[in-house]
């Protein structure tokens, strides 16, 4: 579904511009089989990769889902060649309406979010769906359960679904340009009538996409330009520093590799890249999550706009490039 996308919209296609002119391909290629060292997403049937989730039961496998116009599909990805080896149909819901991101809790349930309010956060209520993870890769149908969302606060955008890999919890984190806050759902989502979620937390940053890491200790949460983590600290975050994310040409995605030791970053797009990079605590991550944090602190204005000198400096370039050309407003998939 389109909607206007105003403020900083000149700066979001400025940046996909520079991205497409001059950015080296930080991600390997499908064909050179590195799997979690990044791949391209080869099905095109995926056109807008709007979320992203390691598969903990089919190692090297990614699920991911289009963000709307498409249908109740899920997509398992070979990150080997980034080829579709199985799309699940889901049943037992209502006509997806803006699809924005894909989580997995434990005993390999999957988590759907169809969060997005692609009408500025108007929507009375919103759903998730859940399903178990096929044990064989195949085109299937599968039955899912519909949860109705509602936050304690009144309606709101959301791109961001996660669930805690040990808990078994569910977070969504608002998406707002001046930053948004993480909000959680009861202790046991329930079928029969609407889930409150209520805000927990601040969030600073206007998110696109969070994720767990598998041991459940720390929070990532990503942006256009930028991405934060956080210690979770049993739900009392605490911010350790920021994330080292690619330029993307529309980043709206993120994932743990399944032994943490990478984070994985997608965009949508046909043909489009995920991109690896280490997880905050280094090559250590799997080892020892818990120890080491970010890339540093130090930096302001972590709405989506830097992380790092590389993000600066396209951040800088795309401001230049919407000045230049007088991008006022742009219409994008959302």
């Amino acid at each position: 579904m389109r909607r206007p996308f105003a403020g900083r919209a000149g700066a979001l296609l400025a940046g996909a511009l520079l991205v497409s002119a001059f950015a080296v391909p930080a991600s390997a290629s499908a064909a050179d089989g590195d799997g979690d060292e990044g791949f391209t997403i080869e099905d095109p049937r995926i056109t807008e990769s709007s979320g992203l989730a390691a598969s903990r039961q089919h190692p090297g496998i990614y699920w991911t889902h289009n963000d709307s116009d498409d249908g109740p599909y899920l997509y398992a990805v070979d990150s080997a060649t980034g080829k579709t080896v199985a799309r699940l149909t889901l049943t037992g819901i209502g006509a997806p309406r803006d699809v924005e991101a894909i989580s997995i809790g434990p005993d390999n349930q999957i988590y759907v979010g169809d969060i997005g309010d692609n009408l500025g956060g108007t929507w009375p209520y919103v759903w998730i769906y859940r399903l178990p993870e096929p044990k064989t890769l195949a085109d299937a149908t599968v039955r899912a359960t519909q949860y109705i969302v509602k936050y304690s606060d009144g309606a709101r955008d959301a791109e961001s679904l996660l669930v805690h890999p040990k808990t078994g919890r569910v977070y969504i984190i608002d998406k707002n340009e001046d930053g948004g806050h993480l909000y959680e759902g009861p202790a046991t989502l329930s079928a029969s009538g609407s889930n409150i979620f209520k805000p927990v937390a601040p969030i600073d940053l206007w998110a696109t996409d969070a994720a767990f890491s598998p041991d459940g200790t720390r929070l990532a949460v990503r942006g256009y330009f930028g991405g934060i983590s956080y210690d979770w600290n049993g739900g009392a975050v605490t911010r350790e520093g920021r994330l080292d994310v690619p330029l993307q040409r529309q980043g709206e995605s993120v994932s743990y590799s399944a032994d943490g030791s990478k984070l994985m970053y997608g965009s949508e797009g046909s043909g489009s890249s995920v991109v690896a990079e280490d997880a905050p605590g280094g090559s250590d991550a799997a080892k020892s999550p818990s120890g080491g944090g970010g890339s540093g602190d130090s930096a302001s204005g972590d709405n989506g706009s830097s992380a790092g000198g590389n993000v600066k400096l396209g951040a800088l370039a795309a401001a230049v490039l919407a000045a230049l050309f007088g991008v006022r407003r742009l219409r994008r998939r959302g």
